[in-house]
């Protein structure tokens, strides 16, 4: 096997992963479940920092080295000790661009999320649609910058009209029971 040829296998199959993680990432594409390859160093493999060596690194570095060494090799006859060389770099320069994208615009935004930040008793809304007496009417919140809707029942069963500002008290299977702001005000200030 040529320098030209080895540059060629490694630009295929370094630009073949990206192919795959492309359609794997956008287009869902579900391939068979591999064993998982522990390269990441530090904490936790699933949650720390973003690791040098993942796909999309791998892949960038392969396809631009071996472009670059195939072009540097096989059109230019440069000598392969200066190719090599060259061709590293620019592997490494890919992969250090892909890698820089990953941790700080896909990853660098990410937080654990807190179960915390999604409990829905004490949450302050407003009901979008009336609840009848022992109905069930629909009440809109904010939760984490979002707006939000939930089913929402009285917590007493009695009537409270449309637009009214109301608490929820409980949640349950995916009703939020509530209590007029008025009412639950009251209730505190008795207290």
């Amino acid at each position: 096997m040529s320098w030209s040829e080895f540059y060629f296998a490694c630009f295929v199959f370094g630009f073949g992963l990206s192919v795959v993680a492309l359609l794997g990432g956008s287009a869902h594409l579900h391939l068979p479940h591999l064993p998982h390859l522990h390269l990441q160093h530090g904490a936790d493999a699933g949650h720390g920092p973003a690791s040098w060596f993942n796909l999309a690194t791998i892949a960038a570095f392969l396809a631009w080295f071996g472009g670059t060494g195939y072009l540097l090799e096989h059109y230019y006859g440069v000598w392969f000790v200066l190719a090599l060389g060259i061709s590293i770099v620019s592997g490494i320069g890919a992969a250090s661009v892909v890698f820089w994208f990953v941790a700080k615009v896909l990853i660098g935004r990410e937080a654990p999320l807190d179960p915390a930040d999604y409990e829905m008793v004490g949450v302050l809304g407003k009901l979008s649609t009336p609840i009848r007496a022992g109905g069930t009417g629909e009440v809109i919140y904010s939760q984490e910058g979002t707006r939000r809707v939930a089913g929402a029942r009285s917590e007493d069963g009695a009537a409270i009209p449309k637009g009214t500002e109301v608490v929820v008290t409980r949640y349950e299977k995916g009703i939020a029971y509530v209590r007029s702001w008025d009412d639950f005000a009251a209730l505190q200030g008795e207290k």
